[in-house]
């Protein structure tokens, strides 16, 4: 299992469209074949809800709502980017999980992000996403029920990678690394595994200055979002679009430094033909 913490937001609908691996709809229902698992206080809003099963735009507006209740929540820092995306990715040769199984491991990994803190009645709202094979997406809105600013753990990836272990031990799947236990002797990183490092440096998605960029062309889309006329809703939508573009940049660079890195095999030519000579 491979954990990824992307970039916090401040709206949930393109986090929930990337864990869909299609937009957001408000015709399409997610049943709880696909999110699987969420924080223990839905059940007080689905408890007298007659409809049963939301759309993925009803499923994002619930992971915005605290915005709306409490608008001036903000981390110590003045950050408003409340949204916190993680995903997890089975090895390609793994099992077919069961729905179970993917709810367990959600609730594990949220336990782990310090997202979900049993027996604490006004914690976080979020919701586990397992719509794309081999894989499951955690989304969560960090203002607390009560209007406080959930500061997740400093070391949040270390302790998604440790947990990512231990499920992939008590679930019997493939672990991230094999072999022998004793070291290997790394060799001398060639030119290529080198521009694949600057690419990967780039496109990163917690340091990297296309993320950052990315990050701020979405906060300013969600503040000119809020100024009044069609002007600036439609400005906002184009720089939503930008983001977008960046985004689809980012992947570019990861899959071309996948690429570099990759051992090239060796073209062999055909071996000359022994043509035999007939004696004159």
């Amino acid at each position: 299992m491979i954990p990824r913490l992307h970039e916090r937001t401040h709206r949930p609908h393109d986090s929930l469209a990337e864990a869909l691996g299609r937009p957001v709809s408000p015709n399409e229902g997610l049943t709880e074949y696909t999110v699987v698992a969420h924080w223990p206080g839905l059940d007080y809003f689905t408890l007298d809800d007659e409809q049963k099963i939301w759309t993925s735009v009803q499923w994002a507006e619930h992971l915005e709502d605290p915005y709306l209740e409490h608008p001036f929540a903000a981390s110590p820092d003045d950050d408003r980017r409340a949204i916190l995306h993680l995903d997890v990715r089975l090895h390609p040769d793994d099992r077919e999980l069961t729905g179970p199984e993917w709810a367990e491991a959600a609730h594990r990994l949220a336990r782990a992000a310090g997202i979900e803190i049993p027996g604490k009645e006004h914690g976080c709202r979020w919701i586990a996403v397992q719509a794309q094979p081999g894989r499951i997406d955690v989304i969560a809105n960090l203002i607390h029920l009560d209007g406080a600013w959930h500061a997740p753990p400093a070391d949040i990836l270390r302790r998604l990678s440790d947990e990512a272990r231990r499920i992939e031990q008590d679930l019997h799947l493939i672990p991230v690394r094999t072999g022998p236990s004793r070291p290997a002797i790394r060799p001398a990183p060639t030119a290529s595994a080198q521009l694949a490092s600057v690419l990967m440096q780039l496109a990163d998605e917690q340091i990297g200055p296309l993320a950052t960029v990315r990050g701020l062309v979405e906060h300013t889309a969600h503040r000119i979002a809020r100024q009044p006329g069609a002007a600036g809703i439609d400005t906002a939508h184009r720089l939503k679009l930008m983001a977008r573009r960046l985004h689809a940049i980012q992947q570019d660079l990861d899959t071309t430094a996948a690429h570099l890195i990759q051992p090239r095999v060796a073209t062999v030519p055909p071996a000359a033909r022994h043509t035999a000579h007939r004696s004159p």
